[in-house]
């Protein structure tokens, strides 16, 4: 069977990658007869060896940033070499089904963020999504999502029936397990200029992420708290203007660390050794970066909104996206009360126990045996 990747540029798509990289390399190192083809990018065999050197690959030398050109190859190159292929089913892991995709289909649809948020997206980009996603998910065999929250979207959206729907959590690795050593920790938060108690939020700037509700109450908490800090790690995205000037106006700018997007491992480190880890995003459609922070026994403190609750559900605090002045409670209860602070990080660590890349891969395969059907 096919997997078409052509959407995957390294680097760009966010999390959508990290995800989808984790669980076929899950389905590769199970034991199925399952045997994969991939499709993509040249682009995608620098990035990921450890799939395009385990099983046959057909890739195509374009450049990732032209969109016309990726969309054109679904609909003409993937068709024409997929039949060649023979293959019995192709899974579209990007969201969009080609129109002239062969059948039967499995479509892994991540969220709906770019129709329910257009405002967050190019108008040529939700135009586009517009058009395409509703034909896409009712053509397709299966459709995959990561959280019950997406699944439901997709059946309220689209109006498909539930049992052509199918959730299959992400799931993190064994060696997402084991947070870096204590020395990495300091050298890293040194190296950033950050002192001894912070919290992190590790996401892009976009609007949903709603940094501005975090840097108020941190705003908020910071002249009682003098030793507190907080660090917002990951790339400059639209909203970057407004989290700078949230930032200036908070009246504790200079606790405030904005890294900008920094290395994967020095990431590890600096939500690995936080006092907790903030997630005030008002969307997300699983909500990766809260469980890998659990995985490390880091408590988190995440919105009430969308598949959030699922993924932390009693393993962490819950509190409105909007409402600051719970934030600055919730983050002031952790600072304060270390008894607290265990109980969240033995908590999290059991809860990240039940999303692994073997159970999420094994859902994956069954959703292909189901649609091959």
């Amino acid at each position: 069977m096919g997997v078409n990747l052509l959407w995957l540029v390294p680097g760009v798509v966010g999390g959508s990658e990290e995800a989808t990289v984790a669980i076929l390399g899950g389905v590769l190192d199970a034991d199925t007869d399952v045997d994969l083809r991939l499709y993509g990018l040249t682009a995608l065999g620098r990035a990921h060896p450890e799939l395009t050197d385990r099983c046959p690959v057909r890739l195509i030398g374009l450049y990732g940033g032209v969109k016309p050109l990726r969309v054109g190859a679904e609909a003409t190159w993937l068709a024409a070499v997929a039949r060649r292929d023979g293959l019995d089913l192709i899974h579209h892991a990007g969201g969009v089904l080609p129109p002239t995709s062969p059948s039967p289909s499995v479509l892994t649809v991540h969220d709906l963020q770019p129709l329910d948020l257009p405002d967050n997206f190019s108008r040529a980009k939700v135009a586009y999504l517009r058009a395409v996603l509703p034909r896409s998910v009712r053509r397709a065999t299966l459709v995959v999502t990561p959280s019950r929250a997406s699944a439901d979207r997709v059946v309220e959206r689209f109006g498909v029936p539930e049992d052509r729907v199918r959730v299959v959590p992400h799931g993190l690795g064994p060696e997402q397990f084991v947070p870096p050593a204590a020395d990495r920790i300091d050298s890293v938060r040194r190296a950033h200029g950050i002192g001894e108690r912070w919290i992190t939020y590790p996401v892009i700037t976009y609007p949903h992420k709603n940094h501005l509700t975090l840097i108020e109450a941190f705003g908020r908490l910071a002249h009682e708290h003098h030793d507190l800090e907080l660090v917002l790690t990951g790339g400059a995205g639209p909203f970057e203007g407004e989290v700078h000037r949230a930032i200036d106006a908070s009246g504790a700018a200079d606790r405030i660390h904005r890294t900008g997007r920094i290395a994967r491992t020095d990431l590890d480190a600096l939500v690995a050794g936080a006092l907790a880890l903030a997630f005030p995003s008002r969307y997300e459609g699983f909500g990766l970066g809260a469980l890998e922070a659990m995985a490390f026994g880091v408590p988190v403190v995440a919105a009430s909104a969308g598949s959030l609750p699922e993924v932390v559900a009693g393993a962490g605090v819950l509190v409105d996206p909007d409402d600051v002045d719970g934030w600055a409670a919730a983050l002031v209860r952790l600072a304060d009360d270390e008894d607290h602070r265990r109980a969240l990080s033995e908590a999290g660590r059991e809860r990240a126990a039940d999303f692994t890349v073997a159970a999420s891969a094994a859902g994956l395969v069954g959703a292909y045996r189901d649609a091959a059907r």
